[in-house]
């Protein structure tokens, strides 16, 4: 609950810097998190030369949980200032955005698993090992769907709140509309991906953008935060407009 004397003003700015410090820390964790434990995934040829990385994995594993998390911050942050400018749209960004952490947790989980089932595989006979190998390529394909799952839930989510955000102007139309864009870029790498039967990483180009914009956002939303409600007709959900005075908002 705010303090009495916190104006409305005071939360906006409170949840832009809230906002853009989760965006810096769900991309970098995602980057970093991609780039550690990447290159494992991508030349495993066995269980075998999985465990032998398997610290690498783990520290990829822990930045891929701590993206999850500042996921689900991201909307929970923005939606006290957008759900004025749409209550479903902004409800459904932190529904999918909570959609999108579950399924990360999901690929984690199975990516866990599938360490356990490669210390079993070496310590096993040769029997054995054929029965492990083929319980490892299940899990392997439980994480890669679920992570693919999880970019299609944030790309909805994302869409919604970049909607809000492009309709209502708290961060100038071009942010926003790249925003809008990037996301649009990102489901077709998804299609690519679901359809050829490969990571969505593979289509950098296409992840790309949003990568940078929500990396230029953050900066935005720090340094300058969401436009006062008093330069903007703010519109309430019982129809009310609150014009340029800002002070009511309080």
């Amino acid at each position: 609950m705010p303090a009495p004397w916190e104006t409305a003003t005071d939360r906006t700015r409170s949840a832009a810097v809230i906002t853009g410090v989760l965006f810096i820390v769900a991309t970098a964790a995602s980057v970093a998190g991609s780039a550690l434990a990447g290159p494992v995934w991508d030349r495993t040829n066995s269980l075998g030369d999985l465990f032998a990385d398997a610290n690498r994995i783990d520290a990829g594993l822990l930045l891929q949980l701590i993206a999850a998390g500042a996921s689900v911050g991201i909307a929970l942050a923005m939606y006290p200032v957008l759900r004025t400018w749409g209550r479903g749209l902004s409800l459904g960004s932190v529904v999918f955005r909570t959609i999108e952490a579950v399924l990360y947790i999901v690929a984690v989980v199975s990516a866990l698993s599938l360490l356990s089932v490669a210390q079993r595989f070496l310590d096993a006979g040769a029997a054995q090992r054929v029965w492990s190998q083929a319980v490892g390529d299940s899990l392997l394909d439980v994480r890669d769907h679920a992570n693919l799952a999880a970019v299609l839930a944030f790309s909805v989510g994302a869409f919604m709140y970049y909607s809000l955000l492009y309709r209502s102007q708290l961060v100038p139309r071009w942010l926003s509309g790249w925003g809008i864009l990037a996301i649009i870029l990102t489901l077709v790498a998804c299609l690519f991906a679901l359809f050829g039967h490969h990571p969505v990483t593979d289509y950098v180009l296409l992840v790309l953008p949003i990568a940078v914009q929500e990396i230029v956002l953050a900066v935005w939303l720090i340094a300058k935060g969401f436009t006062s409600p008093g330069h903007l007709a703010v519109p309430f959900p019982d129809g009310r407009d609150l014009g340029r005075d800002a002070s009511t908002l309080a």
